[in-house]
């Protein structure tokens, strides 16, 4: 594969920032380079010195005044709600049984899948996200049709089959065996394969029988190294219809420990509502709450609470998420956007470097991938996006009265969107270029 050189103002998180001033925590060049080849990031570092010990007949790529970075990540994605988004409904439970799981039933059909398995992929693309973890329908075929896509695209890709056996329309429910054996299967099928992360996937307690989550909770046994993805305290009403399901078992996320779903690799989505005693299991089992800041406000959940989550010394994992479709908006820079007006409303702002360091680095480490991707590292994956704050007419002008890089990362999240992304490598391949 022919070697490429990417020229820019290259920025890469080291960890998070403690403070606004807290320049150990990323590595910024005003004039940088990055050498690509085979999927991989082969260096970085000021562009004169990468040019010189670049291959012969390098490929050189000038983004120049842009901002060079990694590629964003998303860990909370409904792919099968893209003729969902903007559906008018007033709370979650209305909005599932109105609208989603109408819509969830068309997955069946193959032909279907993979048609809105291709616009989700280019919309991914052209938002500059990489990396996503999504949740296909109760048909294995949706999971199929996703990562086959995935594979096509050379992206590294998680996601899993719904499981889903009560509370649901009899076309989109299975049973805990057949749950089981479908999400085994496809494990086997595609755990591993190129870029591919299988994610054990019980949609949430409401939706599964206390048989179908001793499913998931053998599946997870033994398949150790997978992720769990579910959903926990969103909305007050689906907290209380769980804990009527599950009397016995003192809250929401007491019963996912129950069935062995807690854990480093266990993605819960929203933990907007929790109780001290949830917030602090979930702390010492390592679980990673999802901030899913435009889904909460559209379906007027409740505010998520970031600093009580992370506790009170710091040690919740967290995690921030689109959640298309109760979600808005496919861009992570519009989700950081709302994300912040939440939090400052609790008087918790989000410095933008923080903001940054959260799409890139900090969702890796939430997904425990940091070794692959989130960073622009040598030796990592070549998943890359390239920013422009001069995208639109209104970013020119406030950009002419920009004078660091803190206010241009913050008027990229407070007014980009994918105008925005002026290219997305994945695997070392321009993509978003060749989007029609």
């Amino acid at each position: 594969m022919t070697a490429k050189l990417l020229r820019g103002r290259v920025l890469s998180f080291n960890d998070a920032p403690k403070a606004r001033d807290d320049h150990e925590s990323y590595t910024y060049i005003e004039d940088g380079g990055l050498l690509l080849q085979d999927g991989k990031i082969i260096a970085r570092g000021e562009f004169a010195d990468i040019v010189k010990s670049a291959p012969d007949h390098v490929q050189v790529t000038d983004h120049r005044p842009h901002i060079i970075m990694a590629g964003f990540i998303d860990p909370h994605i409904h792919f099968t709600q893209m003729q969902v988004l903007g559906s008018y409904a007033g709370s979650l439970l209305e909005w599932l049984n109105t609208y989603t799981f109408v819509e969830e039933q068309r997955f069946g059909d193959l032909a279907h899948a993979q048609k809105i398995t291709g616009h989700f992929y280019d919309e991914m693309i052209r938002h500059g996200t990489t990396s996503a973890v999504a949740y296909c329908s109760v048909h294995p075929q949706s999971v199929d049709a996703y990562f086959e896509e995935a594979q096509k695209r050379n992206m590294l890709m998680l996601g899993g089959k719904v499981m889903m056996d009560r509370e649901a329309p009899v076309a989109l429910t299975d049973t805990p065996q057949s749950s089981y054996d479908d999400s085994k299967a496809l494990i086997e099928k595609w755990h591993g394969r190129g870029r591919a992360h299988y994610a054990i996937t019980p949609r949430f307690a409401i939706t599964s029988s206390p048989e179908q989550l001793e499913m998931a909770g053998a599946l997870a046994k033994e398949h150790s190294d997978l992720h769990i993805q579910t959903h926990l305290n969103e909305n007050r009403d689906e907290i209380e219809f769980t804990n009527a399901l599950y009397p016995t078992m003192g809250d929401y996320f007491g019963i996912y420990q129950h069935y062995g779903l807690a854990g480093k690799k266990s993605l819960f989505g929203h933990c907007i509502h929790l109780e001290d005693r949830e917030r602090d299991a979930m702390i010492e089992t390592g679980s990673v709450a999802v901030f899913c800041p435009t889904s909460n406000l559209f379906i007027g959940s409740g505010l998520f609470d970031w600093d009580r989550v992370a506790g009170p010394q710091g040690k919740g994992r967290i995690a921030i998420a689109t959640d298309v479709g109760g979600g808005t908006n496919y861009s992570m820079l519009r989700t950081l956007d709302e994300g912040y007006k939440i939090l400052n409303l609790q008087g918790q702002r989000m410095n933008p470097l923080t903001s940054f360091y959260q799409i890139t680095l900090g969702n890796a480490r939430a997904l425990s991938l940091e070794e692959k991707i989130g960073t622009l590292n040598q030796g990592t994956d070549a998943d890359v996006v390239v920013l422009n704050a001069n995208a639109t007419p209104a970013m020119q002008v406030r950009m002419e009265t920009v004078t660091t890089l803190e206010e241009e990362l913050f008027l990229l999240q407070t007014i980009g969107d994918d105008r925005a992304i002026v290219e997305t490598y994945v695997a070392g391949e321009a993509l978003k270029s060749t989007l029609a």
